[in-house]
C-alpha cells in the first residue's frame, strides 16, 4: 500500500513545498487534486508544469494519482458543474474535456490513477437517462485514456447519481473497459453502505485501483479527523492486507488545512500502526 496525503487539506500551501512536506512526513504517495493553483489544466504552461512536478516527484520519491473533485475550478459560481451528467452537450463536453486533461497530466507524470465521480442528477433529468450519458462518457474516457496507458478509478459518492459501490457494478458492467476501476472512500463505505467496510473491500478488491482514508459516521458526509467517526481501522487495513492491496490510499481531509502540518503529521503516526 501507497500511503499518502491528498493535497486539497494543503489548500493554503504552495504545491511545491505540500509535495517536500508529505514527503518529509514519511508518505510515499500524493493525491493531486487538480485546481486553479496545482496543475491547473488550463494555464497555457500546463505542459511544463507537469514535467517539473514530474521531476519534483522523483526528487521526493513520492508516487502520485490524480484527483478530479476541484470544486470551483469549472464554474466559479457553482461547486463541482458542469458534470457528465449535464443535460446539455456543451456542459457534458466542458467536463470530459476536463477529465481528459486530467488523464494527459496522469500520463505525464506517470501517475497510479485518474480519480473522478458521476455528479448530481439534474432536476428534471431520469435517473435512467442520466447513467446512459455517463455511461457513454466513460467508455469514451477509459478509451481516451487506454491509448495513454492511464487507469480509471471511479469513486461512489454520497449524494450523486452513483453513490454506492453497487451502482458503480452496474456502470462498470455498461462501461466494460479493462481500465475502468474502482476507488474507495473508506469513509463512504461506513456512511452510505449497508454491509461492514471491511467485507465490501474484499468484495471489490480486482476492482480497485485507489483508496481515499477518512473517517465518518453512518448517514453523515462529513469527512472526519480519524478517531471522531465510526470506521474500524483495524477491520479496514486487516481487510487491505488480506487483499494483498499495493496502490495509493490517501488521507482526505479537505476541511482541515488551516492545521494541514499538524493533522497530516499526526493522521501518519495514527495510520502507522495499522501498516
Amino acid at each position: 500500500m501507497l500511503l499518502g496525503y491528498n493535497t486539497n487539506g494543503f489548500a493554503f500551501h504552495r504545491f511545491d513545498d505540500v509535495l517536500e512536506i508529505i514527503a518529509d512526513l514519511g508518505y510515499r504517495c500524493v493525491a493531486i487534486t487538480v485546481d486553479h493553483h496545482v496543475l491547473n489544466p488550463y494555464d497555457s504552461e500546463w505542459k511544463q508544469q507537469v514535467k517539473r512536478t514530474r521531476d519534483r516527484l522523483a526528487a521526493t520519491g513520492l508516487d502520485s494519482v490524480i484527483e478530479t473533485g476541484a470544486r470551483f475550478l469549472l464554474n466559479p459560481r457553482r461547486k463541482h458543474h458542469p458534470t457528465l451528467l449535464d443535460p446539455t452537450a456543451d456542459g457534458r463536453e466542458r467536463r470530459f474535456s476536463f477529465l481528459s486533461r486530467c488523464v494527459d497530466i496522469a500520463e505525464g507524470l506517470g501517475s497510479s490513477a485518474v480519480s473522478f465521480w458521476s455528479g448530481t442528477l439534474p432536476a428534471g433529468q431520469r435517473a435512467g437517462t442520466a447513467l446512459e450519458l455517463l455511461a457513454d462518457s466513460c467508455r469514451r474516457l477509459a478509451d481516451y485514456a487506454a491509448d495513454r496507458g492511464v487507469t480509471l478509478a471511479f469513486e461512489p459518492e454520497p449524494g450523486m447519481l452513483v453513490d454506492r459501490l453497487a451502482g458503480y457494478r452496474d456502470l462498470a458492467a455498461a462501461v466494460d473497459r479493462p481500465n475502468f476501476g474502482l476507488t474507495i472512500d473508506i469513509g463512504h463505505l461506513q456512511c452510505n453502505e449497508n454491509r461492514a467496510p471491511d467485507s465490501l473491500i474484499r468484495l471489490y478488491a480486482d476492482e480497485l485501483a485507489n483508496v481515499h482514508l477518512d473517517d465518518m459516521r453512518r448517514g453523515v458526509h462529513d469527512h472526519l479527523f480519524f478517531g471522531e467517526g465510526e470506521v474500524d481501522l483495524a477491520a479496514i487495513f486487516g481487510a487491505f492486507r488480506e487483499i494483498g492491496y499495493t496502490g495509493p490510499a490517501c488521507v482526505e481531509l479537505s476541511r482541515h488545512s488551516h492545521n494541514a502540518v499538524v493533522v497530516a503529521t499526526e493522521a501518519r503516526h495514527i495510520l502507522e500502526e495499522y501498516l
